[in-house]
């Protein structure tokens, strides 16, 4: 449901309330616009005493712009928010809404400051998935900052270099890579059939990570020797 104008500086929007643990938490989806006129970060640069958060990294956030923009253009995982004084957020279970005040300070970012930025510095208008936590101590805010950047793992590089010729995405010089590991890899004659590994590290097994950087690096000498 597209959010309402209840005043100047006041924003409604439609919300789940879910339970998880002893936190309670709103899901919702809001414009990139309103998300960046009422999200702030406390970095430890800016609050060394209480901040927690790294510095915006703007060449990061002008890449997620130009992905908006002129690439794929969607990002589906959620921004989350704590929701801070100044937002004087309220919530209405008969309209299973939350309420508040748009101010540059209504929410302090715990994950996504540059994907917010980045929406913000898009020239494409988009809605983004949200959470917000609403009465965080800041020792909460930053357990679940901490929780939310060691427990979730990031897909190894392997697997996603794997995945690059289904999802169309590589370069020429990853596709002749791709295809001499493969070579490698399959031919029952290779020499290090049985000790490749195309999707994931694997002990005693060359990955195409490392193949990869081996072979790219003698192919630039290749390149400079032999133009």
């Amino acid at each position: 449901m597209p959010p309402s104008q209840v005043g100047k500086s006041t924003e409604t929007y439609s919300v789940s309330l879910v339970t998880q643990g002893k936190h309670k938490f709103y899901i919702l989806s809001a414009p990139s616009d309103v998300l960046a006129q009422c999200c702030t970060v406390d970095t430890r640069a800016d609050n060394p005493l209480e901040g927690f958060q790294r510095k915006l990294d703007s060449k990061r956030a002008d890449e997620i712009a130009h992905y908006i923009d002129e690439e794929f253009g969607t990002i589906p995982s959620s921004i989350v928010l704590s929701a801070q004084p100044d937002a004087e957020l309220a919530y209405s279970r008969a309209r299973r809404s939350i309420t508040f005040k748009k101010t540059s300070k209504s929410f302090l970012i715990l994950d996504g400051q540059h994907r917010v930025f980045g929406f913000a510095r898009a020239s494409s208008s988009l809605r983004v998935p949200v959470v917000i936590y609403n009465g965080l101590t800041r020792a909460e805010e930053c357990r679940l900052f901490i929780d939310i950047n060691t427990k979730q793992r990031p897909v190894p590089n392997e697997l996603l270099l794997d995945i690059k010729r289904l999802a169309e995405t590589e370069t020429d010089e990853e596709s002749m890579l791709s295809d001499v590991f493969d070579l490698f890899a399959e031919e029952p004659d290779s020499p290090l059939l049985g000790f490749m590994s195309s999707a994931a590290k694997a002990k005693g097994k060359l990955s195409r990570v490392t193949f990869n950087s081996a072979m790219g690096n003698l192919q630039r000498v290749f390149d400079r020797e032999f133009p």
